[in-house]
């Protein structure tokens, strides 16, 4: 399957460089996956219609990282910028340098004044380095005073209130990028739905920096997918099992959701506590076993996200739809507006 079957038109100006002011006020799209029919809606608030007591909406309450570091060499004071990618153990974390020619095995780099320094250990390819990490106190808190959100690459405006980077309901810390479905997504429309009988759950998959990288190859089947950490509880588990037990429907919100439950089921056949590292690729073809519909955002051309969304509503249906999304001004990517598949 080529990779070309998935490119359109994107006029830059759609590419959505700020966060509305509030989270609900996004526009949402609503494609029915059978036929192709669309309904435009005007505000996010609109899937209160749509989705229905008995339903689950599965949420990922993975948190981002405040990765991106700027810092000097110890010896030199020469500027370097890092980027954390994954903890490989205890306070070693694979990293991302620039300029990476200028650190190798042994330097040593300084954040706030000393208040975090990183020994770097070991070199690898394309900018590549394992930095151990030394500080006073709780690293993760040292990080939030000193980090900066690793926005996508298509963002080119400063974010004002890092927060709006976070989903209101982000708990589980370890993420490079947000699973931005879930930004439009509110306290009170979360209590509003609840009150509607409408089941929330929650699974982590902490979103790698891989999710932006493009697809380099020719045909879809060659391209190797990243591998990301996923996490779903018992609790969560269970709560799935009795809503499809009783006919209710399985709504992921985000491509992060899906890629978890669809492994789950795929390896243990229900919904199991499970954790681990998934590297899930779903293009067409896939056949689903875990959800029935999803709210996602709208995706970077020949990305594979966009072929998971086209597994589940029929590239046909959703190039269609991408392409009446452009027409219609809607906004795109991670502060974008959103798209309902039922």
């Amino acid at each position: 399957m080529k990779i070309d079957l998935f490119d359109f038109h994107l006029p830059e100006e759609l590419i959505a460089q700020t966060p509305l002011e509030q989270r609900e006020a996004s526009r949402l799209m609503v494609l029915n996956k059978e036929t192709g029919a669309i309904k435009h809606e005007a505000s996010f608030r609109s899937i209160l219609e749509y989705v229905k007591s008995g339903d689950c909406l599965v949420l990922n309450d993975t948190r981002v990282l405040p990765a991106r570091l700027f810092g000097v060499k110890a010896e030199t004071g020469g500027k370097i910028e890092v980027l954390l990618l994954k903890q490989i153990e205890g306070d070693t974390w694979e990293t991302l340098i620039k300029p990476a020619k200028r650190v190798k095995a042994g330097t040593v780099l300084s954040f706030g004044d000393g208040r975090l320094t990183a020994v770097c250990v070991s070199e690898s390819d394309h900018g590549g380095r394992q930095l151990e990490f030394r500080y006073e106190g709780i690293f993760y808190e040292v990080l939030e005073s000193l980090g900066e959100m690793p926005l996508p690459p298509y963002i080119k405006e400063q974010l004002e209130d890092r927060d709006r980077y976070q989903t209101v309901f982000a708990r589980e810390t370890g993420s490079a990028a947000a699973p931005t479905a879930g930004l439009h997504f509110t306290e009170e429309l979360l209590e509003e739905l609840n009150n509607r009988g409408v089941h929330t759950a929650f699974i982590t998959l902490h979103v790698g920096l891989g999710t932006f990288r493009p697809v380099s190859v020719d045909t879809v089947e060659e391209h190797d997918m990243h591998a990301e950490f996923y996490q779903i509880t018992e609790g969560t588990a269970r709560l799935l099992n009795e809503v499809r037990a009783k006919g209710g429907r399985i709504i992921t919100v985000g491509t992060t959701s899906t890629r978890t439950l669809e492994t789950i089921a795929r390896d243990h056949g229900e919904f199991v506590e499970a954790s681990g590292w998934t590297n899930i690729f779903i293009y067409p073809g896939y056949e689903f076993r875990a959800i029935d519909g999803m709210i996602t955002n709208f995706h970077l051309p020949k990305s594979t996200l966009i072929m998971l969304v086209s597994a589940l509503a029929g590239r046909e249906h959703v190039m269609k739809a991408y392409e009446e999304a452009v027409n219609e001004r809607y906004r795109f990517f991670s502060f974008g507006d959103a798209m309902l598949i039922l």
